[in-house]
């Protein structure tokens, strides 16, 4: 009885069996080639392209000379840019806090025999559709120290009012409040549906164990809910990294009062040098350091989440 002799499968290499036609590989290149192109297009090309002119200062009417790290040493010698990195990284921190909230009502939203939930999720989600010129006007006229809502709420319990978006000891805070404020609804609907898909039977059987709310919550939910959690802690610090509408809306140029640095944001700062200054090679560098510092900020929580993942 003889035995054939069989070659080696290579490692890394896919048996011919288990490759797709190549009529179906070239189908499927056709279909993400739109895709791609606007990638390629609207995204890698201008992050190349800003990349590039960041070295090089450009002329008043066009052109533009290499002159190496020149724009990186201005902006890193601007005061104004290390207060706008701390308040974007605090307008980072604050914007965290928004998860917590709508996980909190997630799990309230979440119980069965609540009356009303569709209405509940349409008024938390409201504010996250509402344009964010409009919210920041609202809550601009809220914060009013002279004639605003919440000093005269305030001056019923006889504590007296400050102006809110004027004041740089609470500008950043006031403005802060209105991003978690108008980001809660956007969270809310993805957690809900992390929880729909947690099977009820575990939180169940932990009842019957003697396991407390706050047990079933803490140890079943909360894990299970995680690849929902990770998702919006990447999602929220790349967009509160990049806040800009409701600054720029809620509180005063820069150049006109030098008082609200305090609360200016890398993207407000951005604008104020590309559009009101015109310094287009300071602007391409500040551009590039924003998309680095999300860069690595992004990596290092998919590198805190692998790690997560192995332990839990």
């Amino acid at each position: 009885m003889t035995q054939l002799a069989t070659a080696p499968a290579v490692r890394g290499e896919r048996p011919a069996a288990a490759r797709p036609p190549r009529r179906r590989q070239h189908g499927a290149y056709l279909f993400i080639a739109p895709v791609g192109l606007g990638l390629g297009i609207f995204y890698l090309y201008p992050a190349v392209s800003t990349f590039a002119l960041s070295f090089a200062e450009w002329g008043p009417f066009g052109g533009h000379t290499f002159t190496g790290f020149t724009n990186y040493l201005t902006v890193f010698r601007l005061e104004t840019f290390w207060t706008a990195l701390g308040n974007t990284l605090l307008y980072m921190v604050i914007g965290l806090l928004t998860l917590p909230v709508a996980i909190f009502f997630a799990v309230l939203l979440n119980r069965d025999g609540l009356r009303g939930v569709t209405v509940y999720r349409t008024l938390y989600f409201i504010p996250f559709v509402t344009l964010p010129v409009a919210s920041g006007m609202v809550w601009r006229w809220l914060y009013n120290g002279d004639f605003g809502l919440i000093n005269q709420f305030l001056s019923v319990f006889g504590i007296p009012g400050t102006y809110w978006v004027s004041n740089p000891a609470t500008a950043l805070f006031a403005i802060g409040v209105v991003q978690v404020w108008s980001q809660v609804g956007y969270y809310l609907v993805i957690f809900i549906a992390g929880l729909k898909a947690i099977p009820k039977e575990y939180a169940e059987a932990a009842e019957i164990d003697g396991a407390s709310a706050f047990q079933r919550f803490w140890r079943i939910t909360l894990p299970l809910l995680s690849p929902s959690i990770f998702f919006c802690t990447i999602i929220n610090v790349i967009t509160t990294l990049q806040i800009f509408d409701l600054v720029y809306v809620m509180s005063a140029s820069a150049t006109v009062n030098p008082a609200f640095t305090a609360s200016q944001s890398i993207v407000q700062l951005f604008y104020e040098k590309a559009f009101v200054e015109s310094d287009k090679g300071t602007v391409t560098a500040l551009a590039f350091l924003l998309m680095l510092l999300i860069a690595a900020l992004t990596f290092v929580q998919f590198r805190l989440q692998r790690r997560w993942v192995t332990y839990v």
